[in-house]
């Protein structure tokens, strides 16, 4: 990989802007059937109009980038413009949010690894980076699908996975952007506590030992993992605060220092769980002085109350943008470890 030190200084930058103290990122990079899914929820219409309507609410809220660093974005959405012509993309930098771009093609099946995946994306990548850097992205997305089951994850999906995370990085920042590296490990299932570190740190090695084959440099990406979390349908679920030492302590573990930041997603949790989780993470972070910014980069922990404030009605507009201000005001506060719960 060849990146320019002009270009070198520009991911650095980019990275640290993501990662700011007090600020998250909006995962707004929905797919259309996944928005409509949540829009079937509210009894909403899922037309282009409408998610450009609803995602406008969000962008245009006053106030956000005091807590909203940047947001992923779709390629449908990078694309549109606002109801008044103003690209979504230049309504986000007027507002001093960094637009991103989720670039992944989806988890498709695994051959030879039943109910596992891998996520696809990587043929035709680059000319697609340079298209989104001239529409105005900054950083990029991929994520990656990690199962906790009867004998899974495997070795192969492990490595197949991270592989292609790498790939996809090194070419964002060839690209002159910075990657969002996300390797999830689903909530689903009744696995422990203790599984879903030992699943986690495993996963964590194996990224960093790709990314490392793959030239990127850590200084200019940003980590978006999962929190170490027992199954959504264990017997008895770890509270907060054996999720934030069990977190700090597999992330000590198997990520460099050199990485500005660590984006935690929400992966399914409710808004308060994820909140109250990130708190004690940034608490017990601050304990054991870890050497990275954590944060959070959360759709549904963000979304869901304002998501439910609009309604599909245009007329909701002022209870969506307060719905979103007042969680992304009490996530930057768990950011801060500063968030007490009611």
């Amino acid at each position: 990989m060849t990146v320019s030190s002009q270009d070198t200084e520009r991911l650095i930058t980019t990275a640290q802007e993501m990662v700011a103290p007090s600020k998250g990122i909006l995962a707004a990079d929905e797919s259309t059937g996944t928005i409509t899914k949540r829009f079937a929820s509210i009894g909403a219409e899922s037309t282009p109009t409408n998610r450009r309507d609803y995602r406008e609410l969000l962008f245009r809220t006053e106030g956000m980038a005091q807590f909203i660093s940047g947001v992923i974005l779709f390629d449908e959405t990078l694309r549109q413009e606002g109801s008044d012509g103003t690209p979504l993309v230049e309504l986000l930098e007027g507002q001093g949010v960094i637009p991103g771009i989720k670039v992944d093609r989806g988890a498709k099946p695994l051959p030879g690894c039943p109910g596992e995946t891998v996520t696809e994306g990587l043929d035709g990548l680059r000319d697609r980076l340079k298209e989104y850097r001239e529409l105005g992205a900054r950083f990029t997305k991929w994520r990656a699908v990690i199962r906790i089951g009867d004998g899974i994850p495997s070795r192969t999906c492990v490595e197949a996975n991270a592989h292609a995370l790498a790939r996809y990085a090194a070419l964002s920042q060839e690209g002159g952007l910075v990657p969002i590296v996300e390797p999830e490990v689903l909530l689903d299932g009744d696995h422990s506590i203790d599984r879903c570190a030992q699943v986690t740190e495993a996963v964590l090695r194996e990224v960093f030992h790709q990314l490392g084959h793959q030239r990127v440099l850590l200084e200019g990406m940003v980590l978006k993992p999962n929190m170490v979390l027992s199954g959504s349908d264990a017997g008895q679920r770890a509270g907060p605060q054996e999720v934030a030492q069990r977190t700090v302590e597999s992330f000590l573990r198997t990520v460099p220092a050199a990485v500005p930041g660590i984006a935690f997603l929400s992966g399914g949790q409710s808004d308060e769980e994820a909140t109250v989780n990130l708190d004690a993470i940034n608490r017990r972070a601050e304990e054991v002085d870890a050497p990275w910014e954590l944060t959070f980069s959360y759709g549904r922990g963000l979304q869901a109350a304002p998501l439910q404030a609009w309604g599909g009605d245009p007329a909701n507009g002022d209870a969506t943008q307060a719905a979103f201000l007042e969680r992304a005001t009490l996530t930057s506060q768990a950011r801060q470890g500063r968030y007490d719960a009611v």
